[in-house]
């Protein structure tokens, strides 16, 4: 990667990175135990992790949906995450004034692929000195995200992950167009494929979002032997009691063997 993360380790290894952890903050218990599961396998795998949990769902499709715990409450577990075990960490923003509150307990700031476009968050963003994983839209092609990547270099910030996270055409449904992985990469930035959004199934009728978690491992192998540098996995210990996007989300406990099936791929392809 041609970019700098704090704590982040194995870097040295070879292998494509990863951004792990639920989708959502739900308590300190539960994210202290996905890390440290997390922590055990990258290390004997030598894989370079960041660990992931949104501190607050602004996005939902339904009123009632569960949104977080609470901001302060989550980003100090993100923030206890980090320190604990020593890695990194991610979470999402939505408008511009939180660019600093979460910088303040973050390494990396992510952007909602609907958001990609949105300049003032990008800038806002770019402007905190973290590093800005900015999701592709569900409705760009990879070529379009150039003007993304330029908004925050522009705004003195070299440090852009772009992640691929599929396209959809309004049908509840996504598809995943690998050309994007190296459309993206001529921004000579770290392009992540995110392997479980882009199994997500949104809008639908019963108003919670569906997913196909049986095809994680197909996208993700497709993806390292295309070359992307980074994966991004939601992964929860019982998916289906996930208090957002349980339905695409990867059981923690069949992690271990799927990133062993792509390790031995990026060995084949590097």
């Amino acid at each position: 990667m041609n970019i700098s993360i704090p704590k982040l380790q194995h870097t040295d290894s070879g292998n494509f990175f990863l951004m792990a952890g639920p989708c959502a903050i739900e308590g300190e218990e539960m994210a202290l135990q996905i890390a440290e599961e997390l922590v055990r396998i990258t290390n004997r795998l030598r894989i370079p992790l960041i660990f992931k949990g949104s501190y607050r769902k602004a996005n939902r499709s339904r009123l009632d949906s569960f949104t977080g715990i609470g901001d302060e409450k989550a980003l100090k577990i993100l923030a206890k995450v980090s320190q604990t075990f020593g890695i990194p960490t991610v979470t999402d923003i939505h408008e511009s004034h939180e660019a600093a509150i979460a910088a303040a307990y973050v390494d990396v700031l992510q952007i909602p692929a609907f958001l990609c476009r949105q300049t003032d968050l990008l800038v806002a963003a770019a402007q905190t000195g973290k590093v800005v994983n900015i999701k592709k839209g569900q409705f760009l092609s990879g070529e379009s995200m150039r003007f993304a990547v330029d908004k925050v270099k522009e705004s003195g910030n070299a440090n852009v992950i772009l992640t691929d996270r599929g396209n959809t055409f309004g049908y509840s449904d996504m598809v995943v167009d690998f050309r994007n992985i190296p459309a993206m990469q001529e921004n000579q930035v770290p392009v992540v494929m995110d392997v479980t959004h882009s199994l997500q199934q949104p809008n639908q009728a019963s108003g919670v979002t569906g997913g196909k978690p049986a095809l994680i491992e197909t996208i993700a192998k497709a993806a390292i032997a295309v070359g992307a540098d980074g994966l991004f996995i939601e992964t929860h210990p019982t998916p289906a009691t996930a208090k957002s996007d349980g339905a695409n989300m990867l059981q923690l406990s069949n992690l271990e063997s799927l990133l062993e099936k792509l390790v031995r791929i990026r060995e084949a392809v590097r």
